[in-house]
């Protein structure tokens, strides 16, 4: 191998690893998209973002995004393995709560897009996401997907200003939001 080419496959893989959060995005859209049958299996990982978005605007620490993400992770995979009648996002909603009581203990009323939005936006998309399952496969799978688009555009905008998240959960959520979105849009829109 010539060392213009062995320089060439470094760049490339220091590249690649400069984008991980799009590569976990893409890996974990992947391993969830085959599995979408409905439209309506995602609303645990809609619901999901929004608390830990909601957590880290009340913990007032970018940092937490990450442990919470892996948090809630597990919070839908032992939902699904203890409680199989139970939705994972009611469960998600309800840790929710605590978090945003935290965060109103702690008076964390600015900036206005950290908590208040972020509660905003817990309370309804999250609430709606929750919901989803119970209108039926199509009109609830095109909620979920509206909510993840909603989701993945202000992930967009927390990329480009740094705020609230690290910028790798915001690039990771971009990819998989919108990957989800357009999965679910596939399986449920009207032909």
């Amino acid at each position: 191998m010539s060392t213009e080419a062995a320089n060439a496959g470094r760049l490339r893989a220091r590249a690649l690893f400069r984008r991980w959060p799009t590569v976990a995005g893409l890996a974990f859209a992947a391993g969830y998209v085959f599995r979408i049958t409905t439209g309506l299996e995602p609303a645990p990982i809609l619901v999901a973002a929004l608390v830990i978005y909601l957590g880290t605007a009340a913990l007032g620490r970018p940092g937490a995004a990450w442990p919470l993400f892996f948090a809630a992770a597990a919070v839908i995979v032992l939902t699904r393995a203890a409680l199989p009648g139970v939705q994972p996002s009611w469960v998600l909603f309800a840790l929710g709560v605590p978090l945003l009581g935290y965060g109103l203990a702690r008076r964390a009323f600015r900036p206005l897009w950290g908590l208040p939005l972020q509660t905003l936006l817990f309370a309804v998309v999250g609430g709606l996401a929750a919901i989803g399952p119970l209108l039926g496969a199509e009109t609830g799978g095109l909620l979920i997907a509206a909510g993840l688009l909603a989701h993945a555009a202000l992930d967009v905008h927390l990329l480009r200003t740094g705020r609230l998240v690290p910028r790798s959960m915001a690039e990771f959520c971009v990819v998989l939001d919108t990957a989800l979105a357009v999965a679910i849009t596939a399986v449920v829109a009207p032909n």
